[in-house]
């Protein structure tokens, strides 16, 4: 077919290799195309370097945000659905295909995307890898060239026809979804489904956080987004202690607090995340705290406490049960030890220690309560005389 200059585009031919339908898309902020796309050397083989067929998923971009290859825009503007065409690119609008490809390979390899990347512009980028990990890319970013693109697109949507990420949002639409996401939240709990729920505040928080990203800590814009964010991560955090997820609980009610330590609620689901995983001492420091901080929760405080209480009694009885030796003794250092190891810790604890009584000239340990077996290095099995209890 016939080869010609994209209008006003210097470097760059188009060939139409197969022709689309209807007019050209009317395009405005956040358009999303659809397209696979293969790309070649300029050389006598037409090398390919990338192919999005064979990776599996098709390419999308997001008009107006910046894509680093900014030329694509360009190149897909001037096409129609269901049209192939063939590009040719001069080195001026290739330099950043290197950062790009590496991106979309670890994408399609199941890696983050900007993993090891530092937060500064592409060239910034560009300068500060010693390598993209892939050869070929390598070859690319020392000596950038001209590049073919064959295209075929296959939709055009309007911002209003997809759901769009967090990142494609502007800073109106992130504000917007952050009440919808919360409603949504809040209904999803009710049905008692929290690991969707917790989807939902998640979003918003991250939403409020790329907002609060561009303002100036603890000045009054910052500090309206961060009155929403609380909340969120509250709820988020409620979710997380109804699925189990003790240890996710506190690591963000201890972010929380750094920032806000007068919030008795995340206070409050601190302490019943460490008396979930049997830090008692933790778990009453932090009641201790919400009863002081808010008089009006020192009911649901007093419950709390009572049941803990009760979990660790059951728990000590348990422990002197199974404790490394029957004679259970409060000066033996493996059975204190056991008692205050987790479940998960038990049998760490077995293995550091392999503690046998005194014993008598044919006195078996068994006859002491003790069971070797138990232990987890053979070792440890044979009986040695230690300290006495």
């Amino acid at each position: 077919m016939e080869e010609t200059y994209l209008l006003n585009v210097e470097g760059v031919k188009k060939k139409i290799l197969h022709g689309g339908r209807g007019e050209l898309p009317k395009l405005q902020d956040g358009s999303k195309f659809t397209f696979h796309f293969q790309t070649l050397k300029d050389d006598f083989e037409r090398t390919v370097i990338d192919d999005s067929r064979e990776a599996g998923m098709p390419m999308e971009i997001i008009v107006g945000k910046m894509f680093k290859l900014e030329i694509w825009e360009t190149l897909l503007s001037s096409m129609r659905i269901g049209e192939v065409a063939e590009f040719w690119c001069d080195a001026i609008h290739t330099g950043m295909y290197a950062l790009v490809s590496r991106g979309m390979r670890r994408i399609a390899e199941g890696r983050d995307p900007l993993e090891g990347q530092k937060h500064r512009c592409g060239m910034g980028n560009m300068f500060d890898y010693h390598s993209t990990g892939y050869d070929d890319l390598d070859e690319l970013q020392r000596t950038p060239q001209p590049l073919i693109f064959i295209m075929e697109l296959f939709r055009v949507e309007d911002p209003s026809a997809y759901k769009r990420d967090t990142w494609a949002m502007s800073k109106e639409e992130k504000l917007a979804a952050v009440p919808v996401l919360h409603s949504e939240g809040n209904r999803l709990v009710l049905r008692r489904e929290f690991a969707q729920a917790a989807a939902k505040y998640q979003e918003a928080v991250i939403c409020l956080r790329n907002l609060q990203a561009k303002e100036k800590p603890w000045e009054d814009d910052w500090l309206k987004l961060e009155s929403l964010v609380t909340p969120l991560v509250l709820n988020y955090c409620q979710c997380q202690l109804e699925l189990g997820e003790y240890y996710e609980v506190l690591e963000h009610t201890t972010e929380l607090l750094q920032k806000h330590n007068d919030n008795a609620k995340a206070y409050f689901k601190r302490a019943k995340a460490h008396a979930a995983v049997w830090n008692e001492r933790e778990a009453r420091e932090d009641f201790q705290r919400v009863a002081h901080l808010d008089p009006s929760m020192a009911a649901a405080v007093k419950k709390e406490l009572k049941q803990l209480g009760e979990r660790m009694r059951k728990k000590h009885v348990e422990d002197r049960k199974l404790a490394p030796c029957q004679a259970f003794s409060q000066h033996c250092q493996p059975c204190q030890a056991w008692v205050k190891a987790g479940p998960a810790q038990k049998l760490s604890v077995l293995g550091r220690f392999h503690h046998q009584p005194s014993l008598g000239r044919g006195e078996s340990p068994r006859a002491h309560g003790l069971y070797p077996e138990l232990f987890l290095s053979e070792s440890l099995i044979v009986p040695q005389r230690h300290s006495k209890h």
